[in-house]
């Protein structure tokens, strides 16, 4: 047993949170807004606290999985964030998806604390959460990953170092890029054949099990027929992730064309009121389009 704290309970991190109780963990929880970290306490045990800094006192490990990188920045580096209270030899996880730049800044901050930190971006949606299932991609020592790996376990069906600090990052650059294009060939694929007069269902199934399948076809083609998208990974943070894939792109002299065609989709999406719809939403924008 550790004593941890989380930061950030969102869909991703409240469920993430209770798997660390549920492990026999010592877990302290902060999240923005009060009233849901008192939900996850009144759930799981453990205890809650006002501040970022306070939820951290005392704490061998603490996770963050927060918004975006001014959320991350903020948790950490900011007026009562984790660095002013994490001691020495502590180890900060971010399992936020953020840019490579702040995952490099905080490194160095934390290096220069004597803390450890590892970016640890997370894959495998709310239901990964929820069922302690995710794929999670670390960058960072091998000393320190050692260290968080089986605490990490706990929520985790995977878990690999990948690398030097950013490259947990990098690697979940390439896990949204790639899903990007599976959900729109996807989303044309079930257009098509209801257009075709075709039963999507019945088309899904037998294409699912050849070299067309993949996560994306068993796990959202129900919902997409049903043409339900109140669930999941939101279009707004899938839009998130893109801008950072592109933006790395620019940077590093990679192409990523249909990365930013996808990206103009999900905009349409936004623009039809579907920021908080989940990423198969791409089917809705087809049929709105034509």
């Amino acid at each position: 047993m550790v004593k941890a704290a989380f930061l950030g309970l969102g869909v991703m991190g409240y469920p993430m949170a209770g798997h660390l109780v549920a492990a026999g963990h010592d877990v302290t929880v902060y999240n923005r807004t009060t009233a849901k970290a008192e939900a996850w306490v009144a759930q799981h045990g453990g205890a809650m606290a006002p501040t970022p800094a306070e939820a951290v006192a005392g704490a061998d490990v603490v996770m963050t999985c927060v918004g975006n990188d001014d959320d991350l920045r903020a948790v950490c580096a900011g007026a009562g964030g984790a660095f002013e209270a994490m001691k020495p030899g502590a180890i900060l996880v971010d399992h936020t998806t953020v840019s490579a730049r702040v995952t490099s800044e905080l490194a160095a901050i934390a290096a220069g604390k004597g803390l450890g930190f590892v970016d640890a971006p997370i894959s495998g949606g709310q239901a990964g959460a929820e069922n302690g299932a995710l794929s999670v991609m670390c960058g960072g020592a091998q000393e320190t990953f050692d260290t968080v790996a089986p605490i990490i376990d706990a929520y985790a069906k995977v878990c690999r170092l990948m690398g030097p600090s950013g490259a947990g990052q990098i690697t979940k650059m390439c896990n949204q890029i790639a899903i990007a294009g599976v959900v729109q060939g996807l989303a044309e694929a079930v257009n098509f054949a209801q257009k075709s007069g075709m039963d999507g269902e019945k088309v899904i199934e037998v294409i699912s099990q050849g070299a067309a399948g993949s996560w994306q076809m068993s796990n959202r083609y129900q919902t997409m027929l049903e043409d339900h998208y109140e669930h999941g990974f939101a279009v707004d943070w899938m839009r998130k992730d893109l801008g950072i894939c592109l933006s790395t792109g620019d940077e590093i002299g990679a192409a990523l064309p249909l990365t930013a065609l996808v990206d103009q989709f999900y905009k349409d999406v936004q623009a039809m009121g579907g920021g908080r719809w989940d990423t198969s939403a791409l089917l809705k924008r087809l049929k709105a389009f034509g």
